[in-house]
């Protein structure tokens, strides 16, 4: 059972009770209290003013005169080579820009275009399914790796028992994984070979426990250079197999156990919040798969590109070479990720993008960012870090009422002094 059907089966089940429950109390309640008389009930008057969403009834903004600060904040030496552009979430009116129809590099903002595409694809309750299935040789079983990153020792307990279960307790000596549902290479063009150690990603193979993670469940920590191996290696030493490796699992063998994601909505939001780039390549290659397109880091890449382009987005001028922003080789223009920023606030099939995307000093990679600044809680944006590379990307409410969105791509600064000047950059919006 998908855990999408679990969740509603058991909505279902809750919410019969709950009207069992009702109407056995509305029983009781006629019973004990039906010759009671009652005064006239207390009307509350209605409101002078109704409150309205946020961009509606919005005040003037002097648009020459925010056009010019934000041209005085975008000349920032910090800055380095930006191009950007920022504009109405209402009308998609361009209210500032420079350079927005040129490329730059734009380092995990990169994730917004997987993002998308994942949305306009996949079904947001959809999950990755691993099998555990019985291998050829007598006392073998075979991990048929599906694409789950997210695998965690919960769900490896629980595998390890269904398949003691279904085995019978019998002796199982060896546990293969088979990870042919991913193809390509395992380090894609444009990557520092450093990121595994420097704990940013690890090798793209598709099962892995926490992301690769070596000692610890989050965070920027070393990756392992065996992700799927050390699944094997997990599942083996709860089995007590003392032989692991890999393997093609046997045509139509039988299932003797079966663990699930958590549903693609959930993934991706922690993919976003997070900048998490194995995430990001697993979800790609989702994308990749359910359009029949190749497996592999190129692949989903132009898929994604695919995917946006007939949503009628801008992709003209755009490379990319993965799905995180890893790649040093990866060139986007603002006109692209303000496009689909501005899709997500003004139309319903993106919208889900923006509640998943970081808050300023609330959630996420902004968490530790604005303090001081008026955007702070205002701003919702994805940042975008690599050497001399910074990003943001993303919507705020202005002073006004008026809803900003806005792509800001620099190049050639300093990660600290770069990422200081683009939240002062948005936060003026918020002033507006």
């Amino acid at each position: 059972m998908k855990a999408g059907k679990k969740i509603v089966a058991g909505a279902s089940a809750v919410l019969a009770v709950a009207v069992a429950g009702v109407a056995a109390v509305g029983v009781y309640a006629q019973a004990r209290y039906g010759n009671l008389s009652h005064a006239a009930p207390y009307v509350v008057a209605m409101p002078e003013t109704v409150a309205m969403p946020s961009g509606f009834g919005t005040t003037q903004v002097d648009r020459a005169m925010l056009a010019q600060r934000l041209s005085e904040l975008a000349a920032a030496p910090a800055l380095g080579d930006l191009h950007g552009v920022v504009v109405d979430a209402g009308t998609g009116d361009v209210i500032w820009q420079q350079q927005s129809d040129q490329p730059l590099t734009p380092a995990s903002a990169t994730k917004l275009l997987t993002a998308a595409a994942a949305i306009l694809t996949l079904d947001p309750t959809s999950t990755v399914t691993t099998d555990v299935v019985r291998g050829d040789v007598a006392g073998s079983v075979v991990i048929k790796a599906a694409g789950d990153v997210w695998l965690d020792d919960a769900q490896l307990d629980a595998l390890a028992a269904e398949v003691a279960e279904a085995t019978g307790n019998e002796p199982i000596d060896t546990v293969l994984i088979d990870t042919s549902v991913w193809q390509g290479p395992e380090q894609l063009e444009g990557w520092d070979p450093g990121n595994v150690d420097g704990g940013y990603v690890a090798p793209l193979q598709p099962a892995m426990m926490n992301g690769g993670r070596l000692g610890a469940a989050t965070g920027d920590v070393p990756r392992s250079h065996t992700p799927a191996l050390d699944v094997a290696q997990a599942l083996a030493t709860r089995l007590g197999a003392v032989n692991v490796g890999t393997g093609p699992a046997p045509a139509g063998a039988e299932v003797l156990g079966t663990t699930e994601s958590e549903p693609l909505a959930i993934r991706m939001q922690d993919m976003l919040r997070w900048s998490d780039n194995v995430a990001a390549e697993a979800i790609g290659r989702e994308v990749a798969l359910a359009r029949g397109a190749a497996p592999t880091g190129q692949g989903a890449a132009d898929t994604t590109l695919a995917v946006l382009a007939e949503a009628g987005l801008p992709t003209a001028s755009v490379t990319t070479y993965d799905s995180s922003g890893l790649s040093e080789g990866n060139l986007i223009t603002p006109d692209l990720l303000a496009g689909i920023v501005t899709a997500a606030t003004s139309g319903d099939e993106l919208r889900p993008l923006v509640g998943m995307l970081p808050v300023a000093h609330g959630v996420g990679t902004l968490q530790d960012r604005y303090e001081q600044l008026p955007g702070r809680g205002y701003v919702r944006a994805k940042t975008g870090t690599l050497t001399g590379t910074n990003a943001l990307v993303g919507t705020v409410i202005g002073e006004s009422g008026q809803v900003y969105n806005f792509a800001l791509l620099s190049n050639g600064s300093a990660i600290d002094a770069g990422r200081g000047a683009l939240d002062v950059f948005a936060s003026e919006l918020r002033a507006w």
